[in-house]
């Protein structure tokens, strides 16, 4: 029988031969590091079978607890998250890279902006002013966070294209040829104001996860102070500690 072939003259309901066929799947890792299932109308082609039919298995999925479905959003394995980790200084497009997933950036707006206060004492060349860059980040073509950056002027002066699709740290390393070195994180809990909603394609008020990170060069000089609104449902930070023994 071929994979996505079900058995018609079997006394199994044909809804249960297919809640069998995605848990398996599902089990078995086929949905990859988001675990988004395929829609409802790609199973009812996958199996040439009707919508109610593909419903009544995901029904059964989610009664049992394996998928767990998002309004607008589509059906996951249940449990399944993107993770960030907070042990390793990289960018929060590479964090989803490294797990096998093919994100995108959408551009919003890249414009000249005056260095927030309480950066000016160490923000590269403060008195010149900065950039504003703004990008919705996207798995699945889902949008899962959006980010707001003050960067160097000089990254107004590149290729928006480059700035389209490069992550931060990348524009830093061609700026300055050495990178960045430090980053301090912090992670919040915040309601979606109205803006912010429109954008991620959420309610307003939803509850989303806030990530601050101001990042700075090897001689101490802050080159990035970015915001992150993120989407929770499919999103967790984490981090490894080791503890040390007292002498």
């Amino acid at each position: 029988m071929q994979a996505n072939a079900l058995d018609r003259t079997n006394i199994t309901s044909l809804y249960q031969q297919i809640a069998t066929r995605l848990r398996e799947e599902a089990m078995n890792g086929a949905y990859g590091a988001t675990g988004k299932l395929p829609s409802e109308a790609q199973l009812c082609e996958r199996f040439g079978v009707s919508r109610i039919t593909v419903r009544q298995a995901l029904d059964r999925l989610e009664e049992e607890g394996t998928v767990e479905r998002k309004q607008g959003k589509g059906t996951y394995v249940a449990g399944k998250r993107v993770r960030h980790g907070l042990d390793a200084l990289r960018s929060f497009h590479d964090s989803l890279v490294l797990q096998g997933l093919t994100p995108a950036m959408r551009l919003l707006s890249l414009e000249p902006a005056e260095v927030p206060e309480h950066l000016r004492v160490r923000f590269v060349d403060a008195d010149d002013g900065c950039v504003l860059l703004r990008r919705l980040h996207l798995v699945d073509g889902e949008p899962i966070a959006l980010g707001a950056s003050y960067l160097p002027r000089a990254v107004g002066e590149m290729d928006a294209d480059v700035v389209a699709r490069q992550p931060n740290y990348a524009l830093l390393g061609a700026l300055s040829g050495k990178g960045v070195a430090h980053a301090d994180i912090a992670i919040r809990a915040e309601a979606a104001a109205r803006e912010v909603a429109r954008i991620l394609k959420i309610r307003a008020g939803s509850p989303l996860l806030v990530m601050t990170r101001t990042s700075a060069y090897p001689n101490g000089e802050c080159c990035d102070h970015s915001t992150f609104h993120i989407c929770p449902d499919r999103y967790e930070f984490f981090a490894s500690c080791t503890f040390q023994l007292g002498e």
